[in-house]
């Protein structure tokens, strides 16, 4: 199925037909609990599999079937879940169930701990000719997840996220 938003927008680094660069909506929140913290993190999860379930219906309607999306919009008022996913495995044999988690999930940016190996030459001032070395270095950088945050696992696989010295 066709990613509407993934290349539509940008293409070569540069918007296509829009007149602003698109935006990224980003907040700094302070929570009372590590619980409130993981609830509010699944909430926006499970809003990111609404409206993307929604909008992968829409615009296989749209592009697959030649609804406008004034009659996609209509076709899908009031329709659960089971509903969409119904329209997408009856309609586009698409089973949601397999759309790339990224889609599905979203995007999770955590700090993680990333070895990163470079070449170095190293010359001793008596030497003519360096010597070249392999070097690493340990570095803190944000690593992009596409994965489930509600349940357990993410938690327990990822415990220093809510340490209190992080």
């Amino acid at each position: 199925m066709d990613r509407v938003m993934s290349t539509a927008l940008c293409s070569s680094g540069k918007p296509i037909g829009l007149k602003e660069e698109p935006g990224f909506d980003g907040r700094v929140v302070v929570y009372p609990s590590n619980q409130t913290l993981k609830d509010y993190l699944s909430w926006r999860q499970a809003d990111c599999h609404i409206n993307n379930l929604y909008n992968t219906v829409f615009w296989a309607l749209i592009q697959q079937s030649g609804l406008t999306p004034v009659e996609a919009q209509g076709r899908l008022q009031g329709t659960l879940a089971a509903d969409k996913n119904e329209i997408l495995f009856s309609e586009f044999n698409i089973n949601y169930n397999n759309e790339p988690l990224i889609y599905r999930k979203g995007t999770v940016l955590i700090w993680q701990k990333v070895d990163e190996v470079m070449t170095k030459e190293i010359k001793l001032p008596t030497e003519m000719e360096g010597k070249k070395m392999s070097v690493t270095r340990t570095r803190t950088k944000p690593v992009p997840l596409h994965c489930d945050i509600i349940g357990d696992a993410f938690w327990k696989e990822h415990p220093e996220i809510l340490d209190e010295d992080s």
